[in-house]
């Protein structure tokens, strides 16, 4: 049944009202009467009210929230009767205000005007519930109530709207089931308009949750989801908006099961990505506002409902960047310069240190390559160290460490030992400089050639094979190369490491670092050394005729 299948006139709601105050309060009066009496001892008021025997009253009732009495001997005060105490009546003051509340709002009540109760549920009884709002008593009968009677609804807090008014009988009806479904009706008429036109409206901000935001359009709340409020994408509404603020919406679909009206912030604006080629270029440079910062990069605001992205590796020329935040702060202003526009994706991508100084530039207007520079080891790796110079880094590779080829970064060097380093190579445009610790001493092959020159005959020991020839170790930290075709007359194959093998050097060359020996000369080499060994040990008592002789033979 519909509430405006209920004839109200038909129904005596004053009845049921006077039924509900009965059933506490029975034989109960609104009367005048005057304090003619305080006892303080007994905790009462004497009234006399013009009755045979003057009443009682709580004292408690005529004192404020400080223990202060309101009135005096010798004050009139309005009451009500309530009961008898002997022979004496009882009376209430707090009865005969809400009694006198009501009379007041009956006598001022005009059936041209929609009156909205708020109060709090009181006392129930079989016909319906006592409403109690701003000191005045009001009767919602239990078919105009929508409370589950199931429930214990006494102190629930509800809204209701005047629906019958009595005067004669003193009684003023409430519904909440009108107000419910008149509200219900009246939101469905402003969802079919917003949903029909289409238009942008201005509502008011409610509630705000992490998954959007109820905003009150004319009287309907509807919810604005995370992700319909801005075209940057899915946002936190609490970092943009406060409950209270006015925003522009527009409807995007209403579910009439669960009553649920969607809204869009983002779709009652201009969406910036539609004409972004007339708003912003790659190479400009924009003022953008630090929104949210991750371990990855950072998210920044650049106005006009546009958000970019500043990677990581974008903040500054420093590659050992660990996190942005030591960089940057949350609403810190910044100048970056947009290199990526991705319209489709609908991406920007900016860049922090495009706009800085290269410290590239600054290293190599002061140092070339052979310079010798002093820096600092700023990591470790497998490879080598980085060594910080001033506001770049060099890389020490581990083959630029030591002569030694066995020695590595990891085993000699720790961050923060300061090195000294001769620059071998610079790479302006990766950004790349290589420094060599080793470039600083002579290399072991470079002390071999002073006291060793090639044809000389030297013993070393095998250290390694490989396809091309064998290695041996000649001392000091020099290997020597004895290639497939300088061994013979010795076979490959016989060779084991540790062996100690003789040959002729054939090869010295400082600058590459490289000594070859040849086995294969040695033999020849022999038969001079023999030959020059043997012709020295002939007569060396040789004439002049001889000579002489000799050549004339010739």
């Amino acid at each position: 049944m519909k509430f405006e299948d209920i004839e109200i006139e038909d129904v005596d709601f004053g009845a049921m009202l006077e039924e509900s105050f009965r059933k506490s309060d029975s034989k109960s009066d609104l009367a005048e009467g005057v304090i003619v009496g305080i006892n303080e001892t007994e905790g009462s008021a004497i009234v006399d009210i013009g009755r045979k025997n003057e009443a009682f009253l709580p004292l408690e009732q005529i004192k404020d929230e400080n223990g202060e009495l309101l009135f005096k001997e010798g004050d009139t005060i309005s009451v009500v009767v309530t009961g008898n105490r002997g022979e004496r009546p009882l009376v209430s003051f707090e009865m005969a205000k809400k009694r006198v509340a009501l009379n007041n709002f009956i006598n001022e009540f005009d059936e041209a005007n929609e009156y909205i109760i708020e109060g709090i549920v009181t006392k129930n009884n079989k016909g319906g519930y006592v409403v109690e709002a701003d000191g005045i008593e009001f009767f919602m009968p239990r078919t105009l109530s929508y409370l589950n009677s199931k429930i214990n609804s006494i102190g629930k807090k509800v809204k209701a709207k005047v629906v019958k008014v009595d005067k004669e009988k003193s009684s003023v009806v409430i519904s909440r089931k009108e107000l419910i479904e008149g509200d219900r009706n009246k939101s469905l008429e402003i969802v079919d308009r917003l949903l029909a036109s289409k238009e942008v409206v201005e509502g008011t901000i409610k509630k705000i949750t992490s998954y959007g935001m109820f905003v009150d359009v004319g009287g309907t709340d509807g919810l604005v989801h995370y992700s319909q409020i801005s075209h940057k994408g899915p946002v936190n509404p609490s970092k943009y908006f406060e409950e209270g603020d006015v925003v522009k919406v527009i409807a995007l679909d209403y579910d009439k099961k669960n009553r649920h009206l969607s809204l869009s912030i983002k779709d009652a604006n201009m969406d910036p990505w539609k004409n972004i080629n007339d708003v912003i270029d790659v190479g400009d440079t924009v003022t953008a506002v630090v929104s949210n910062i991750e371990p990855y990069g950072v998210f920044v605001d650049l106005g006009e409902d546009l958000e970019a992205f500043l990677h990581v590796s974008e903040i500054s020329w420093d590659k050992n960047v660990k996190h942005p935040k030591d960089y940057l702060t949350v609403d810190e202003e910044i100048n970056v310069e947009v290199i990526e526009i991705d319209k489709e994706g609908r991406r920007l991508r900016v860049s922090l240190k495009s706009l800085l100084p290269k410290p590239m530039d600054a290293f190599t207007s002061s140092y070339k390559v052979n310079d010798v520079v002093k820096g600092v080891v700023s990591s470790l790796t497998d490879f080598g160290a980085f060594v910080k110079i001033g506001s770049v880094e060099g890389l020490l590779h581990n083959q630029e460490l030591s002569w030694n080829k066995s020695d590595n970064a990891k085993g000699l060097l720790k961050v923060g030992d300061e090195v000294e380093a001769k620059i071998i190579k610079i790479d302006s445009n990766a950004g790349k400089i290589s420094l060599s610790k080793k470039a600083l001493e002579d290399s072991p092959v470079k002390h071999f050639a002073n006291t060793n020159k090639v044809g000389d005959i030297v013993t070393g020991t095998v250290k390694d094979q490989k396809e091309f020839g064998v290695f041996i170790a000649l001392g000091n930290g020099v290997d020597a190369l004895i290639r497939l075709e300088d061994l013979h007359p010795l076979k490959a194959e016989e060779i084991k490491k540790g062996d100690e093998i003789k040959g002729v050097i054939s090869l010295i060359d400082s600058k590459n670092d490289r000594i070859r020996v040849s086995v294969k000369r040695l033999e020849r080499q022999e038969e001079r050394d023999a030959m020059t060994q043997h012709n020295k040990n002939q007569d060396d008592s040789m004439t002049l005729g001889d000579a002489l002789l000799g050549k004339l033979k010739k």
